[in-house]
């Protein structure tokens, strides 16, 4: 099992140049990943200042080695599909094969998300990752869905990763349109229960989701070894906005041990 840190681009050195600066101690303390929450206001909250975590993880990417990078999770309905597909391409050319990329439907509270019908954003997801499939491809893209629509374009550079860059599916693993998008695309860094009744996943649920065909299973809290034992490929630490000291503090305990 790989261990991963998770935090927002927002507040006191989480700029471009001060997560660069941490992607390299989280790299240089033994963790295995540093991802982003993809907000352009951190959780609504315009107290502190957010930064565009794509460009964020562009400075993490050439400050790195070794660590993987990504989002989880990016809401891709309030992203042009294609614009998502390049980009990523992008970032996993800079970082020599280490993108990753997490989505979900967004937060009802983001005040960026002009949809906000639950149902209309799930169709917006499902579509927009058939999109950028088939432009990750290289190869011309036709395609006519509900709520995008393309005609004979064409993204030629494609992934360092085969077959792709890989796709962490979010959102609540209880609802089946979240369970089916997982087993879709491989990759779940999905929670358990609502916002507001938020539960523990089990290594269980791990299994569970192991043995209906899933790839890659992400999880936080817990036990890790129990996690490792049922398959877990990824144990993370969510870590929420502080000082610049506190977060370091934090990361240079290095992951957990098995």
């Amino acid at each position: 099992m790989k261990f991963s840190v998770t935090v927002g681009a927002v507040g006191d050195g989480r700029d471009p140049r001060g997560l660069a600066e941490l992607a390299r101690a989280v790299e240089d303390s033994g963790w295995d990943a540093l991802f982003l929450e993809d907000y352009l206001v951190y959780q609504g909250d315009a107290s502190l200042p957010t930064y565009d975590p794509w460009i964020c993880l562009a400075a993490m990417a050439v400050a790195t080695e070794r660590i993987r990078i990504g989002t989880t999770v990016t809401p891709l309905p309030r992203r042009r599909p294609w614009k998502v597909a390049a980009e990523a391409v992008a970032l996993d050319h800079l970082s020599d094969g280490r993108m990753v990329l997490g989505v979900g439907i967004g937060d009802p509270g983001d005040p960026f998300l002009e949809e906000k019908s639950p149902k209309v954003l799930a169709e917006m997801l499902d579509e927009g990752l058939e999109l950028i499939d088939r432009l990750w491809s290289g190869e011309p893209v036709s395609f006519t869905g509900k709520h995008y629509r393309l005609e004979d374009v064409q993204l030629t550079a494609r992934p360092v990763q085969e077959p792709r860059i890989p796709v962490w599916v979010g959102g609540n693993m209880l609802v089946p349109a979240v369970r089916r998008r997982i087993l879709r695309w491989g990759g779940s860094c999905a929670y358990k229960g609502s916002t507001d009744a938020p539960q523990q996943i089990t290594p269980d649920d791990v299994r569970g989701l192991l043995d209906d065909g899933a790839r890659e299973v992400k999880v936080s809290g817990g036990e890790p070894a129990a996690f490792a034992a049922a398959g877990a490929a990824w144990w993370g630490r969510w870590i929420a906005p502080m000082g610049v000291e506190e977060t370091l503090a934090i990361i240079r305990q290095g992951p957990p041990s098995l």
